[in-house]
This record gives C-alpha cells, sequence and structure tokens, in this order.
C-alpha cells in the first residue's frame, strides 16, 4: 500500500505507523467513568471510508490523516494535523 505524505508524496506503508481512527473525540475533564471506558475501549469497526491518523515514522515525522476505504485499502486524500478531511471522498 502507498501512503501520501503531505510532505514527502506517496511512499511505502512500512515507512508509517498507524495512530488510530481521527473520528474519535477525547471526553471532557467532566466527562464519567463510561465515557472514559468508551474511548478507551470501544471502536467503530467501520466498513467503507475511514479517516485515520497516521505517522510518517521513517521519514519527516509528520502526523497527518488519511482517507482510506477499509474494504479495498484505496486512499482517497491526505491532510496534515491541523487540516480537515471528511469520511466521505467528494
Amino acid at each position: 500500500m502507498l501512503i501520501p505524505c503531505p510532505h514527502c508524496g506517496p511512499r511505502d506503508e512500512i515507512e508509517f505507523t498507524y495512530r488510530g481512527d481521527a473520528a474519535v473525540t477525547r471526553p471532557g475533564p467532566e466527562a464519567g467513568i463510561e465515557a472514559w471506558d468508551d474511548y478507551l475501549h470501544v471502536r467503530r469497526n467501520a466498513r467503507g471510508w475511514t479517516v485515520e491518523w497516521w505517522l510518517h515514522s521513517a521519514g519527516c515525522r509528520a502526523v497527518f490523516k488519511i482517507r482510506r476505504h477499509t474494504m479495498t485499502n484505496a486512499i482517497d486524500g491526505a491532510a496534515l494535523a491541523g487540516q480537515k478531511l471528511e469520511a466521505v471522498p467528494a
């Protein structure tokens, strides 16, 4: 799988480290124990387009998001951490 680093361009997946689902939001400090339990242990096993965090660990060390289809591994977009990337391709 070729992953498009926003700085370095397409590189082999071996250069990257998966960092998790970018759609998950951290609960606030006032959230109860159930909200934290869900945040830490419950994940959606999506079929289709998802937005994920990746780290270019063997390259420029950039943290960025990609939009990837979980069935085909097709990648339809990439954006740096501060930029917006929707879950459904345009």
